[in-house]
């Protein structure tokens, strides 16, 4: 039998050489991608249409997939959410030229009530991820090549807010990288973790591993009960004439639920309905869209919308008969859905997209992602101290006002 050590030594010195192919390969191509090659321009989005080729090229090649930012999704959600948002591009000096970067952000003149112009990332409800597509080969000198952009247009705050990134992973080494070398402040808020899927490499007992036995047992039961009623039945649907079909009948269940009392569903808003409509129905035919329903003698009493884009999906809406809460659809719709992207080895990981401590997905999926909320001074005289003050005040008072709202909705 080989030892310890020599059975690590080569493995060690194969993932060192592996490392510095990688290195070199990036090198060369950084290389080609000058710095003082980049050219960069700011676009509203009323102007991105033009370029969506080269936008839709752009994320193929994406250092992380960010699908919301992607055309299909982001120029779909520009009527209803995007109406002062534009894009910084980079784009390579040679020819045939190449999109390389695509930052998408607004200009907010006041924050904190104050005057106080701060440059912030595009995210909104529909969108909980601020990660910009950045050429995976160049990613270091695309993103110092935007950065210097900003820092040097005059007319653009002096203060950056960077919401929804991920702490770690390589948008935000390389980000890390530059900010250093740059010697550019920065400070990260709102640190918090969702649940995410990322099942590794022993795929196909992965609930078996995340649900306790007491969690399965149960879940079992309560299928048992609701194939009771009825024929139970799971569906996944890609074919992109059937998603069109399927996102009514989700606009409908979800307007039978607690969003509809609360006036949120997306039924009772016909622009956030129409920009779903039209970001779901691009998507699928782009391949990049997965919906599931759990039917009930033929009748859906959950559903549930999935992206996808490279390696990468989203679990990004869901909704669930409320008249049969009691044998939790939603939970049964989320294992099931969990079951089937944990045996997909195209997927390495799936965002849930939502808030810490959400019972569908939390006792469910193992991983986590942890995002922030970056604030970034782009230049040397930029008001850093009195920005990262007021930030830290202004988060405080959120986490205060949700307190009390919590306190009163209990007590009614």
């Amino acid at each position: 039998m080989a030892s310890i050590g020599s059975y690590y030594a080569p493995r060690i010195a194969l993932d060192r050489t592996v490392s510095a192919i990688a290195s070199a390969r990036r090198a060369v191509v950084a290389d080609r991608y000058a710095i003082n090659a980049f050219a960069v321009e700011w676009r509203w989005f009323a102007d991105l249409l033009p370029i969506a080729e080269h936008w839709r090229d752009l994320a193929t090649r994406t250092l992380e997939p960010n699908v919301f930012y992607e055309p299909a999704f982001a120029l779909a959600a520009a009527a209803p959410f995007g109406d002062d948002v534009g894009a910084a591009l980079v784009w390579s000096g040679t020819q045939p030229r190449r999109l390389l970067g695509f930052f998408p952000a607004r200009v907010t003149a006041r924050r904190y009530g104050l005057k106080l112009p701060v440059l912030i990332g595009w995210t909104h409800p529909y969108a909980p991820l601020g990660t910009p597509l950045v050429e995976r080969d160049a990613a270091e000198p695309v993103i110092a090549a935007w950065l210097a952009h900003l820092a040097g247009n005059p007319s653009l705050p002096k203060l950056m807010l960077l919401p929804l990134i991920a702490e770690a992973g390589p948008f935000a080494g390389a980000l890390a990288t530059i900010l250093r070398r740059a010697q550019l402040p920065y400070a990260d808020f709102a640190q918090h973790r969702r649940a995410l899927l990322e099942p590794g490499e022993d795929r196909a007992r992965y609930l078996e591993r995340t649900l306790t036995v007491h969690r399965r047992r149960e879940l079992s039961r309560t299928g048992r009960r609701l194939a009771d009623l009825g024929a139970l039945l799971f569906t996944a649907t890609t074919e992109p004439a059937a998603v069109a079909a399927e996102i009514e009948g989700f606009f409908a269940l979800e307007a039978r639920g607690w969003k509809g009392e609360a006036g949120t569903a997306a039924a009772h808003h016909d622009d956030v309905q129409n920009f779903m409509k039209s970001a779901v129905v691009s998507l699928a035919a782009e391949g990049k869209v997965q919906s599931n329903r759990l039917l009930l003698d033929g009748q859906a009493i959950a559903a549930a919308i999935t992206l996808k884009s490279g390696t990468a999906a989203w679990y990004w809406k869901t909704a669930y008969d409320e008249a049969f809460a009691r044998y939790a659809p939603g939970m049964l719709l989320s294992a099931a859905l969990t079951e089937q992207l944990a045996n997909d080895e195209a997927i390495l990981r799936t965002d849930s997209c939502v808030a810490a401590g959400t019972p569908t997905l939390d006792p469910i999926w193992g991983e986590r992602l942890t995002l922030c909320d970056r604030l970034i001074a782009l230049r040397p005289d930029a008001p850093f101290t009195r920005g990262h003050r007021l930030e830290r005040l202004r988060r405080v008072g959120m986490a205060a006002a949700k307190s009390v709202r919590a306190r009163l909705s209990r007590h009614r």
